[in-house]
């Protein structure tokens, strides 16, 4: 990584405690990404993303501040960036996918709190994370009374907008939802002193459409019988999505997708004829957690879908991007994003349909339903996504873990077992 101490220092960042990440997450890229075989030469640019994770990005977002445009952190894929972009403002995603950062959660939050929301809240008060210390709003939502009481936390300090999810999917809901996405605008409009327009947003509709596209060419290549990228590979590329420039980002997904076609045309395959073919279901992973793709892709089978929030919910569904004034276009993105079928909406039976489609669609072999410690919606739900995948005669085990690397070995063997037990 190139010098950024000088950028780091005046985001009043602990420079001490942060050279400590520095030194172990190359150590981590390198064994889990740059050992890997045969990957596509555009990969590069997703290496070079990371191996500059804190610094070319951040220095983008500082650059663009001193110019006055406002930068606003987010956490969940519900945030509409659309709403953020029509304001002449950036969104950003946020730390949180990393053990380093738990400790510093832990201070203020629940032992018995999710790592992704410890890890969130470690980042932000332990100062080792550029994108909380540049942001200048955080956004919120309500997926989960873990995050509610975060957002408390977090808001101490830096102006904080909380956006209310409704939890279930009733025509009223969606109703809410439109009226939820209205408030967001108009907060963004009084703090960043920038009027949205249908013009303005219709163009950002299509902007973020645009990455979705990009990122739905991408996984299309995972159906193949011949794979041509690995799921490791795929994950590292929906987690860079949350925080690169979006034309830039579609742009290079695009071009690796050239390369990935051309591959599928010429029978070119990351894994050995016969792998057991793995999607995996529930909570999100964070940059820099890799530990379940790596431990199924090195006990045998190939990763070719996610069904998390760094997978097709991200990706899935476009706005409409027909409508031509305000009201019509929030309600043309209340509509997406209530499609999202997160655990935290009851009764929740289209993410289960959601699972046995993708199931189909990129001829699974097998489901792992992951579940990050202590997240009892994921958890609870897990019972139902498992029993009704049962149902259907669809391979599934369930897995719960962290962010720790204490439960490697058993996941090993756990997971090895299961994808053992679908070649018989």
């Amino acid at each position: 990584m190139a010098d950024y101490r000088d950028m780091w220092k005046d985001l009043g960042m602990d420079l001490e405690t942060h050279d400590q990440l520095c030194e172990v997450l190359p150590m981590a890229f390198t064994d889990v990404y740059l050992s890997q075989k045969n990957r596509p030469e555009n990969m590069g640019y997703y290496d070079f993303v990371v191996s500059e994770i804190h610094g070319v990005r951040p220095a983008e977002l500082v650059e663009a501040q001193k110019k006055g445009t406002k930068v606003f952190g987010t956490f969940c894929i519900y945030v509409p960036d659309e709403v953020v972009f029509a304001a002449d403002a950036i969104p950003t995603g946020l730390c949180g996918g990393s053990q380093f950062w738990v400790p510093g959660g832990e201070k203020v939050l629940p032992t018995n709190t999710c790592p992704l929301i410890k890890a969130s809240v470690g980042a932000r008060l332990d100062k080792t994370c550029p994108f909380f210390r540049i942001a200048d709003m955080y956004i919120g939502e309500t997926t989960c009374d873990g995050k509610k009481k975060a957002w408390e936390i977090l808001g101490e300090d830096v102006p904080m907008h909380v956006m209310d999810l409704p939890q279930m999917k009733r025509r009223k809901d969606y109703k809410a939802w439109a009226e939820e996405i209205k408030e967001l605008k108009g907060t963004i409009e009084e703090f960043t002193g920038n009027k949205v327009d249908s013009e303005k947003l219709s163009k950002s509709i299509k902007l973020i459409n645009d990455k979705r596209r990009a990122l739905a060419r991408l996984n299309a290549t995972r159906k193949n019988k011949n794979i041509p990228i690995s799921g490791k590979d795929s994950l590292l590329i929906s987690q860079i999505a949350f925080y690169d420039d979006p034309t830039r980002f579609t742009e290079m997904t695009n071009t690796l997708c050239d390369e990935l076609d051309k591959r599928v045309e010429e029978g070119v395959s990351v894994f050995e004829e016969g792998t057991k073919r793995i999607l995996l279901a529930g909570t999100p992973l964070a940059i820099p957690n890799w530990k379940i793709h790596n431990v199924v892709e090195t006990s045998g089978g190939a990763v070719v879908c996610e069904e998390m929030c760094t997978g097709t919910r991200y990706f899935e569904n476009l706005v409409d991007e027909s409508k031509d004034n305000l009201d019509d276009q929030i309600d043309a993105l209340a509509d997406r994003y209530m499609n999202i079928n997160c655990a935290c909406f009851t009764p929740n039976e289209a993410r289960i349909d959601d699972i046995k489609r993708l199931c189909k669609e990129y001829n699974v072999d097998g489901v792992i339903d992951v579940n990050l410690k202590f997240c009892n919606l994921y958890d609870t739900e897990g019972f139902l996504v498992e029993r009704e995948l049962k149902k259907a005669g669809i391979p599934v085990l369930g897995i719960e873990t962290d962010y720790t690397d204490s439960d490697v070995q058993q996941l090993r063997t756990r997971i090895g077992a299961f994808i053992e037990m679908l070649e018989k």
